[in-house]
C-alpha cells in the first residue's frame, strides 16, 4: 500500500521531490510550508514554490509560524500519517512533531553527512573546495541533522559548477533518492546507520558580510568562493568605472595562467590577478542592472589596464 505522508518544504529544491512523491502513488495528507512572503516590485504576497506545486495539484497546504503550540500538534496528528518528508522547509520540529507520524519523519539533505550539517550545505562545499557531495535521507531526531542515515546519492563538484548549478544538479537527484527510500519504508525494508561521528562539520548560514572578494587569495579559492555564492548572495568587487568605483557581482569565471599584482586587471578580457595565479570573468551583473555575459558587459562598460579592482 502507498504511503500517506505529509510533506514539509519550502524552496524550488524541494518541489521535484513533492512531484515524484505524488506521481509514484504516495498519498499527500498535507502540505506544511512556510507562510507567503511580500516580493517583487508590488510587494504582493508570494506564496512559496511548494505551495504553489502544491495547491496546483488539489493538496491541502498549511503555514504555521510555529509547531511548537499544542493546537499545532493536534492539528498535525489529526492528519493520520505514515511519515512526513521533510526537504529544506526551514522550521525546527520539536520532538513531539517528529514522534507524531507512526514510522517517522525522513529528511532529504544536500550533502554527505556528516559533512556539512546545517544551513548551507550547497555553498559550503563549493567554497571549502571539496570534489565530491551528495543527497542523504535521513530519520530525523532532535539534533541538527545527526539522525541515522538510510540512502545517499553521490555527485563530483567541478570548478565550472556555481551553487545554482549544483543545487539544480542535487534536487532531482534527491527526488529519486527519497521516492526510493519511502518505497523501501513502504516495504519495511528501510535500513538505517548511524553518522560517523569523524569528520563532521557545519555548514553555517551564508552572510551577506563574508561576500566580498579577497583577491590575496589563490585563484582556485576565489573561484570556489564566486561560485560557492552565485546567484546569492553574489560575490563581489569594486571596479572603477567612469571615474568612480562601481560595485560589481562576479557570478561566474574560469582559471587562467596569468600572473601579477592581486587584483589588478592584466587584459581587455576581463583577466584578473590573484595571489597565485588568476580568473577570467565570464558572468558579471553591475548594481541595479541584469546578469551580463563578459563580452556584453565591455561592450556597454570597455576596462583595460592599469586598473585595479577591490
Amino acid at each position: 500500500m502507498p504511503l500517506r505522508l505529509i510533506f514539509m518544504g519550502t524552496p524550488d529544491f524541494a518541489v521535484p521531490t513533492l512531484l515524484e512523491l505524488v506521481a509514484h502513488g504516495h498519498a499527500i495528507a498535507a502540505v506544511y510550508t512556510r507562510a507567503a512572503k511580500p516580493a517583487g516590485r508590488g510587494m504582493k504576497l508570494q506564496p512559496t514554490p511548494v505551495a504553489a506545486e502544491a495547491r496546483r495539484l488539489g493538496i491541502p497546504v498549511l503555514t504555521p509560524a510555529t509547531l511548537k503550540a499544542p493546537e499545532a500538534l493536534r492539528e498535525f496528528r489529526t492528519h493520520n500519517a505514515d511519515a512526513a518528508v521533510v526537504v529544506a522547509y526551514g522550521m525546527i520540529l520539536p520532538q513531539a512533531i517528529l514522534d507524531a507520524p507512526k514510522l517517522g519523519c525522513f529528511n532529504l539533505h544536500a550533502s554527505l553527512l556528516p559533512r556539512w550539517r546545517g544551513a548551507a550545505p550547497i555553498n559550503r562545499a563549493i567554497m571549502a573546495g571539496d570534489t565530491e557531495t551528495g543527497v542523504m535521507v535521513m530519520k530525523m531526531d532532535a539534533g541538527l541533522d545527526t539522525g541515522d542515515v538510510a540512502m545517499a546519492e553521490r555527485l563530483g563538484i567541478t570548478d565550472a559548477m556555481t551553487a545554482a548549478d549544483l543545487h539544480d544538479a542535487l534536487a532531482p537527484l534527491g527526488a529519486d533518492l527519497m521516492v526510493r527510500a519511502m518505497g523501501a519504508l513502504e516495504r519495511g525494508r528501510l535500513q538505517l546507520s548511524k553518522q560517523s561521528q569523524a569528520g563532521v562539520t557545519y555548514a553555517a548560514k551564508i552572510e551577506k558580510a563574508e561576500a566580498r572578494i579577497d583577491w590575496n587569495r589563490p585563484a582556485r579559492q576565489v573561484l570556489r568562493h564566486i561560485h560557492g555564492l552565485s546567484p546569492f548572495p553574489g560575490a563581489w568587487c569594486e571596479m572603477p568605472i567612469e571615474g568612480e568605483l562601481a560595485r560589481v557581482k562576479i557570478l561566474r569565471c574560469a582559471l587562467t595562467d596569468g600572473s601579477g599584482t592581486p587584483g589588478d586587471l592584466l587584459d581587455d578580457r576581463l583577466e584578473i590577478a590573484c595571489k597565485d595565479g588568476a580568473l577570467r570573468f565570464l558572468e558579471l551583473q553591475r548594481a541595479g542592472k541584469g546578469v551580463m555575459k563578459a563580452e556584453e558587459f565591455l561592450r556597454g562598460t570597455p576596462l583595460k589596464p592599469p586598473i585595479r579592482l577591490t
